[in-house]
Formats: C-alpha cells, sequence, structure tokens
C-alpha cells in the first residue's frame, strides 16, 4: 500500500528511450495525476534550488555555464562513466525529490497518481507504489529514438544504454509490462486495457463537453483520439500549411499534449495543444477560425486550458500565439497575460519551456497561475 492514504500509486520505470514519458502523459488523458521525477531532479540543482550549492561543493564551479547555471550535459557527460560520482550526486537529489513528491500527491485533487522515475526501482519511491509498470522497447529501437530524437551519436546512446541496469530486471518486478514496439494507436490500447485492469473503479476519461454555452455560444470539449482527423484538418488549413499534419500525426502527439476544443453548435472553431511538463503549461498551438468573434473564443477557450493546468499543479502557464491572435491585447490583459520574452521570466524551469517552444513567429503570454512553488529558491 502507498503512504498516502486515498491515493492509488502507479510508479512507471522503464530504461531510456523506451516511451514512459509517452505512458505517463497517456495516464494523464485517462484521469490520473502524473509526476516526473527526473524532472524533479533538474528542478532541484537549478541556481538557487537546495541542491544547487552541495552539487557546486561535490563537482566544482568547472560545469557552471555562463548564467552560472549548473550544465546538466556537463554533469552527465561525468556520472554517465563514473558510478562514484553517480552515487554522490543521487545522494544529494533523491530527497529532496522526495520531499517535491510528497508535497504534489498531498496536495493533488485526482485519486490516481503516476510516478515516473528511471530509477524508480533503485529508490525508496518504490516503496510507496501499489502498481508497478515497466515499459519496454528493444535496444536497437532505443538506439535510433536516441539518434533521431536527442541527437546522439550511435556510440553515445549505446554508451547511455549500457550504464543502466537491464530492461529484463525491471520487468520481472513489474506488475505491468507495456511493449512499446508498435504503432501509437497500439500503445494507446496496452495503457487502457491495463489501466482498466488496474483501476477499475478510477474516472476511465475526463467528460467530453468541460463547458456547454448557450444557443449561439462557444462550447468547450477535451479532444481525444478519435478527434484526430478533425484536429489534424484544422490545424493545417488555419496555419495556411506550416504545420501539415495527418491524422496519425495527431494520434501520435497525443503521447506528448493534450488539446482543447472550441465548439460553434458541434463545430469545431477552434483549438488548443497544450502540453504539462516540469509543472509548466506551454501551449503551443492555438488556432481559430477567422470568421467568430475572435475575442469571445478566447475568453472562452484560454481560461478552460488554464484550468485544467491548474488541476495539474502547473505554476506557469506559456502560451504562444501567432500574430493574428496576439493582436488582441486587451483580451490577454483581462485574461491576466502579459507579452514576454523567455529571459524575463526568472525561474530556469519557465526559462527553460519558453526557449524549448518558442517560435520566430510565435508571440509569448506568461501568466504565473501558483504562487506555492516546489522546490522553490531559499
Amino acid at each position: 500500500m502507498s503512504h498516502w492514504p486515498g491515493k492509488y500509486i502507479i510508479g512507471l520505470t522503464g530504461n531510456i528511450a523506451t516511451g514512459k514519458s509517452v505512458v505517463r502523459r497517456m495516464l494523464e488523458h485517462l484521469g490520473a495525476y502524473t509526476i516526473d521525477a527526473d524532472s524533479l531532479s533538474h528542478r532541484a540543482i537549478a541556481k538557487g534550488a537546495p541542491g544547487y550549492q552541495p552539487v557546486i561543493e561535490s563537482f566544482g564551479k568547472w560545469m557552471l555555464d555562463k548564467d552560472d547555471e549548473i550544465d546538466r550535459i556537463k554533469l552527465g557527460n561525468l556520472v554517465f562513466r563514473d558510478m562514484t560520482a553517480m552515487g554522490k550526486l543521487e545522494d544529494i537529489v533523491h530527497p529532496l525529490v522526495r520531499q517535491a513528491v510528497d508535497v504534489l500527491v498531498k496536495r493533488a485533487g485526482q485519486r490516481v497518481i503516476v510516478l515516473e522515475a528511471i530509477k524508480l526501482l533503485e529508490s525508496e519511491l518504490r516503496n510507496s507504489c501499489d502498481s508497478i509498470w515497466v515499459t519496454y522497447a528493444p535496444e536497437e529501437v532505443q538506439v535510433e529514438r536516441l539518434i533521431r530524437k536527442r541527437n546522439m551519436t550511435r556510440d553515445e546512446a549505446q554508451q547511455r544504454i549500457s550504464v543502466q541496469s537491464a530492461q529484463a530486471e525491471k520487468i520481472a518486478a513489474a506488475n505491468i509490462v507495456i511493449r512499446n514496439i508498435g504503432s501509437y494507436d497500439d500503445l494507446w490500447k496496452q495503457v487502457n486495457n491495463a489501466w482498466k485492469q488496474v483501476v477499475p473503479s478510477a474516472e476511465l476519461t475526463q467528460p467530453t463537453i468541460i463547458k456547454q454555452g448557450m444557443a449561439g455560444e462557444f462550447s468547450i470539449s477535451r479532444g481525444k483520439p478519435k478527434n484526430s482527423p478533425a484536429i489534424a484538418d484544422l490545424i493545417t488549413r488555419l496555419s495556411n500549411g506550416k504545420q501539415k499534419l495527418a491524422a496519425d500525426d495527431v494520434m501520435a502527439q497525443f503521447g506528448d499534449k493534450a488539446y482543447m476544443l472550441l465548439l460553434s453548435g458541434k463545430n469545431i472553431v477552434g483549438v488548443a495543444g497544450w502540453q504539462v511538463e516540469n509543472l509548466v503549461a506551454r501551449t503551443t498551438e492555438l488556432y481559430m477560425e477567422n470568421n467568430i468573434d475572435t475575442a469571445r473564443a478566447l475568453e472562452t477557450l484560454i481560461p478552460e486550458v488554464e484550468s485544467a493546468s491548474t488541476d495539474l499543479q502547473c505554476e506557469a502557464s506559456l502560451i504562444f500565439a501567432p500574430a493574428v491572435l496576439a493582436a488582441h491585447e486587451d483580451v490577454w490583459k483581462k485574461l491576466g497575460y502579459e507579452r514576454r520574452m523567455p529571459d524575463t521570466l526568472g525561474i530556469q524551469a519557465w526559462t527553460d519551456a519558453a526557449l524549448e517552444s518558442m517560435t520566430k513567429d510565435s508571440v509569448l503570454f506568461f501568466k504565473q497561475i501558483r504562487q506555492d512553488r516546489v522546490l522553490r529558491p531559499i
């Protein structure tokens, strides 16, 4: 049984590039509250955070970048080649992550919690889990994904894989094994079936209609994989071809983000695609038909995205709006957002998220939606 009364804890682990994060987001779609412990470990050593100074004292100032932040690439290159150094780092970071997890679980409104951690089985968090889920992919698939998605060389990818415990050991400890070797559709089916098997009494999906308007008004619906063709068509058309999406592309993106749909009657007239990572909400796709009341549409859609992000305990909402929607400055001000640049956000996790998602064609709008931050500066 877990350490948190009233909560059912799924521990999610698996070796690098086996699809842990995709499965975690799928479980989030199904109604779980999910925690990425590895992202929390990055936060724990950010400038001003509790682990920052101990890491510098243990490994030296040579690993600081020009902004005096710990360069995680330098740190990773060190600890992945030296198990003693890895042990020192884990002794610093793991207690801080456990504290942060405890805070997040206790204040989560959801009954089912997913803890994703690459070293879950080696940590004390394992003892807090009601069920252990393990993702699996063949080594050659792992290597290909690391080359394609993280720009590693083949040697770098194989070295990262080689320092991790054997996948067979994790599978032996699992209650559920998710084999990520086929299509996204197949992965969805595995996750859905496992969810129904392990948590039969949990809510399987969020309501289709989140907000129903009066006649002639807008309503809001949470996008589902079955809406992939309509979402793909809308984004391709309203982006003027800058984003050319097929239904399969959107289906795959459901493993990375969520979609909120703006409806007029039964017609989809707007869409927001957003993701929550490291307690930061990022709306990276925001499109609306030209023949609707844009101000009213924004005032209807954005608060629902923000509400869903608040349910996931996000600290900040970043919206990357196209110029045509960014021009509605009065609406953004009314909604509590301000136009910003990434380097003005002040918190490293927020800045990192903004730099990763911002494009030259988008305008960043920022709103802090939670004051009591996890692993806040000391």
